[in-house]
């Protein structure tokens, strides 16, 4: 699994995912090709059912796509046993969820703390009290999750993401549980990361603010990219992302 430089933090060539076989056969995504570049933000969106969730599962090796390629910080995922991916998944992909999946049991740091432990390694010494600075929680390190708001929680779960220091972070949907208040201050913080850091995120959303956060948007329908948009407004996101309703609706018998 060796790592080649490249300003590439992923790329997609032709992905295509399809579920099903004969009559029920479903096309998810019809031959997507999009780069990430390492530092930026790209907020995917579209249509319920246009492909956005199957792309960021097979651009984030969760998922195999039936053809085409995904390549994640120079790897080819394609030539990889289950082992060696679901190593580097571990290794060198953070995912954010709506769902904030934190132990119960554990405090932040702790939960932090547990992708690192789980592959057999210690942090190294101050990361993890680095990366509650950087989320804005130093002073919560030894609060567990029913003892943090749901932004807390959901900033602990961005801290875990990063903390074996991904090649891109994964978010889906990371804003959905939150109120609106909240969730503007967790996409302050995914901007953050990719301006004061140098972080790539790639973020699943049907929220025109939210996908406002980013450098661009991809938008997908019917599992085909059909556009993209570079410094989306929350407005000019809203008009796009409308547009591609009516066409679906319109394209319903």
């Amino acid at each position: 699994m060796d790592r080649t430089s490249s300003s590439e933090a992923v790329r997609l060539s032709e992905v295509r995912r399809v579920y099903g076989s004969g009559a029920h056969v479903v096309t998810a995504l019809r031959g997507v090709s999009a780069v990430f570049p390492t530092g930026s933000f790209t907020a995917i969106m579209g249509p319920s059912g246009s492909g956005k969730s199957t792309l960021l599962q097979c651009a984030s090796g969760l998922d195999r796509p039936d053809g085409g390629q995904v390549v994640i910080g120079g790897v080819d995922l394609g030539g990889l046993s289950e082992r060696r991916l679901t190593e580097l998944r571990r290794d060198r992909v953070g995912f954010v969820f709506q769902s904030f999946n934190l132990v119960e049991s554990l405090n932040a740091a702790q939960n932090i703390s547990l992708p690192v432990l789980l592959s057999g390694h210690r942090p190294a010494p101050g990361h993890v009290e680095e990366l509650l600075r950087t989320v804005g929680l130093a002073d919560r390190a030894r609060h567990r999750p029913a003892e943090l708001s749901g932004g807390q929680q959901q900033r602990v779960a961005i801290a875990r993401a990063l903390v074996t220091r991904p090649e891109v972070l994964f978010a889906d949907e990371p804003t959905g549980a939150l109120d609106s208040r909240t969730g503007r201050e967790v996409l302050r913080l995914l901007r953050q990361l990719v301006d004061e850091r140098g972080d790539t995120v790639v973020m699943v959303t049907h929220d025109p603010l939210a996908a406002s956060h980013a450098d661009r948007v991809l938008f997908l329908s019917d599992g085909a990219l059909v556009g993209e948009l570079w410094s989306p407004s929350p407005a000019t996101v809203a008009a796009r992302l409308a547009a591609l309703e009516d066409t679906a609706y319109e394209d319903v018998p």
